[in-house]
């Protein structure tokens, strides 16, 4: 009977090992060619389309909602037809399906390249205020979208450039027809800015931070006249002066409420 030594079976161990990666590495590329070959075969279904008929199927897509085909239907016409009469206007409707798909980082990316390559747009006025609302609509997870926070808990970044867009709007075209939608929006935004500097502010005199306070509430005034929150901006520049042992500007402070509002001049600072 042949018998095999120590060193014969590690090598015949060796040898089995070796097979059985290379035909496990024979069976992956195997697997990855036809994938390959496979992917390669799918035809493409839009071939042949004119730019037009690319423009109608996105559009009619956008209409009906489906917003997701309507953006990859988008995203072909660029492709084949970069240059195209249709191009233009198929950048924009496509920012505007990205913004209704619900991916606004992405609609802002489609708008702002829309601006850099068409700066003399007719449609400018429509950019901007697709901009502005993207903005206006950004911000808040799905906890919020189920259990809405009031607007001015959002990120008063997203509520800046928001009315920024507007107001650019309304300063370049101010015959637009977007623009009283537009000046509406701004009303509101700039009340719920000057909301958000008061909620800071009354954070910052329950944290004891009484300087913070003071100036984030006058901040609110100085940049937010006519708006509903500067009573209550008064009223935290009077206890933020009192804290800080500044009985002058909170008697001059008292004044000025008084004379703006004076039914709003009973209340009581935190202790």
């Amino acid at each position: 009977m042949f018998l095999l030594n120590k060193n014969q079976l590690q090598k015949m161990t060796m040898i089995k090992n070796y097979l059985g990666l290379f035909l496990l590495a024979g069976i992956l590329f195997g697997l990855s060619s036809c994938s390959i070959f496979k992917e390669k075969e799918q035809p493409d279904l839009t071939s042949g389309y004119s730019a037009n008929k690319l423009f109608q199927d996105a559009r009619a897509s956008l209409k009906s909602g489906n917003y997701e085909t309507a953006i990859k239907q988008y995203e072909t016409l660029e492709a084949k037809y970069p240059l195209g009469r249709y191009a233009q206007q198929a950048l924009l409707e496509q920012a505007y399906a990205y913004y209704k798909y619900d991916e606004p980082d992405t609609a802002l990316d489609t708008i702002d390249r829309y601006m850099r390559l068409y700066p003399r747009s007719p449609r400018m006025d429509y950019a901007l205020y697709l901009r502005g609302l993207i903005n206006f609509g950004r911000g808040g997870s799905i906890i919020d979208k189920i259990f809405p926070r009031n607007f001015s808990d959002l990120d008063g970044v997203r509520q800046k450039e928001a009315f920024h867009d507007f107001s650019t709007l309304l300063t370049r075209h101010p015959n637009s027809p977007y623009a009283a939608d537009a000046r509406q929006r701004m009303h509101f935004l700039k009340n719920t800015l000057a909301e958000t500097e008061v909620d800071v502010a009354k954070y910052y005199m329950k944290r004891g931070a009484y300087l913070a306070a003071y100036n984030r509430a006058d901040y609110a005034i100085k940049h937010h006249q006519g708006t509903p929150a500067i009573i209550e901006a008064l009223q935290i520049k009077i206890c933020a002066a009192r804290k800080l042992g500044k009985n002058d500007l909170a008697n001059d402070t008292m004044r000025i409420l008084k004379l703006n509002f004076p039914t709003k001049t009973n209340f009581s600072c935190p202790k």
